[in-house]
């Protein structure tokens, strides 16, 4: 090939190559959202919520001062006093954002955004403000309901999560750091998000820019629907970094309507304590694959025990919904009428199996750590534990009635989460759930393990028990 026809071939490449980028450059712009439409159509019925709290100063007139500081006599007798009431701190008020679910008044926000205010003030768009008062909140979801008297307000069109997708378009209108009616737009990172202490909630989680008073503020989906309430962010600094989160509309929308009904919200619990099917514990408990919740105790007298559950099942289906993950379980059965007969399949054994279950209603259970023995016992075995005999005065203040207490850990043991004063309740091998009664039969259970072998233990500490898994002479 001549060396012009090799040049015009190259020319006639590249001008390819960038008529394709152009017309996928674009393509992109046309794809890209116009979400001036939504925002005049829908912004209206995002109001901002300021919630003053009460305080006391310390003293009639004399704020800040406790009666025992030495200038509380002196403002006393020399300074008028005032009479002594609570007072609304002007510095010591709660900005967030809410959406108007009704036409008569009723809005929905955030519970931490109206917790433990004495007087909330709701903006509307327009500027005009009404005082508004509680009608429910709930904790758990962080969701509330108010009202506040007016009519023929504007309302928003509540959308279904469940059909939103990871990657798709999404838009906030809220009030950070107090600026009215402020616009952003992200798309979904990620659904059913599990957050610490947050068991009932699956996040929307989201890159949409939310920061302090965005709380409680609607997302919407491009049909400008809303889908979630803006509830969270993950922060080191207090500002936005990209992870937001935001409670599903259905869930926030069952909720408003138990509030709005009774004032208060029931959920269903089972009386079980679970903890995630890791590869480890799937194995050892012969199960197909990792997944479902495991039980790792099993409430005495509560409907789980009744109705056959049993410690080391492994729960996969409730009330004909798939358990994927631990966390999936909690969400389900909160969702569940406290009263209703409702089925769930889980594996014992190795064996998959059905039963029926009555839900009792969900309350809060607390309970304390215990201390820990310090008894010496013998040398560690092959897992690296150091067992005995716990006293009668651990049994009972354990509440348990057999068991080994970990005196050492040492080897692969130290390497888990064991710790001292933990009570080792039985051993798990070859999908068998075995008892520990004695140091000798524990010893024998464990010199039948080969090396590099798993086990998992069930081990009481505190108030509740769990698995542990280690791999025999690691």
């Amino acid at each position: 090939m001549s060396l012009g026809r090799l040049l015009r071939a190259l020319v006639f490449a590249l001008s390819c190559v960038f008529a394709g980028s152009t017309a996928w450059a674009a393509g992109s712009l046309i794809a890209l959202p116009d979400f001036t439409q939504l925002v005049q159509r829908h912004g209206a019925a995002v109001v901002n919520i300021s919630a003053a709290q009460a305080g006391k100063g310390g003293g009639p007139g004399f704020p800040g001062l406790a009666p025992d500081d030495p200038m509380f006599d002196f403002f006393r007798r020399f300074i008028p006093r005032k009479p002594e009431h609570p007072r609304i701190d002007p510095d010591n008020k709660s900005l967030g954002s809410g959406f108007i679910v009704s036409s008569d008044g009723y809005i929905l926000t955030n519970a931490h955004v109206i917790e433990g205010a004495e007087e909330i003030i709701v903006r509307l768009i327009d500027k005009r403000e009404f005082r508004a008062r509680v009608v429910g909140a709930d904790a758990r979801s962080d969701v509330a309901l108010i009202k506040i008297d007016a009519t023929d307000l504007p309302r928003l069109a509540i959308g279904d999560p469940d059909k939103l997708q990871v990657g798709e378009w999404v838009l906030a209108i809220g009030s950070p750091f107090g600026f009215d009616h402020s616009v952003t737009a992200g798309i979904v990172s990620a659904k059913g998000r599990s957050l610490p202490d947050e068991n009932f909630v699956p996040f929307i989680q989201t890159d949409v820019a939310i920061n302090p008073g965005n709380s409680g503020g609607p997302l919407f989906n491009l049909k400008g629907e809303v889908v979630g309430i803006n509830s969270q962010i993950y922060s080191q600094t207090g500002g936005f970094m990209g992870l937001s989160f935001a409670i599903p509309i259905n869930l926030a929308m069952d909720i408003q309507g138990q509030l709005k009904a009774s004032g208060r919200v029931q959920r269903g619990r089972i009386g079980v304590a679970i903890q995630e099917v890791t590869r480890a514990l799937a194995e050892t408990f012969a199960l197909p694959r990792a997944e479902g919740a495991l039980v790792s105790a099993v409430e005495p007298g509560g409907p789980a025990a009744k109705a056959g559950v049993e410690q080391g099942d492994v729960i996969v289906r409730f009330a004909g919904k798939t358990v994927e993950e631990s966390s999936d379980l909690p969400r389900i059965v909160s969702t569940s009428r406290p009263g209703a007969q409702v089925s769930l399949a889980l594996y014992r054994a190795g064996t998959l199996r059905d039963i029926n279950i009555v839900v009792g209603e969900w309350a809060d259970e607390g309970g304390s750590r215990s201390r820990r023995s310090e008894r010496a016992q013998p040398a560690p075995n092959k897992l690296g534990l150091v067992l005995g005999l716990p006293s009668p005065a651990q049994k009972r203040e354990r509440n348990v009635e057999h068991g080994l207490v970990i005196e050492r850990v040492l080897g692969a043991a130290a390497r888990s989460d064991l710790q001292v004063g933990d009570i080792v309740l039985a051993i798990v091998t070859g999908g068998r759930q075995i008892a520990l009664k004695t140091v000798d039969g524990f010893a024998r259970q464990v010199a039948e393990v080969r090396d590099g072998q798993l086990v998992t233990l069930l081990v009481h500490r505190g108030a509740g028990t769990s698995y542990v898994t280690l791999r025999a002479g690691d």
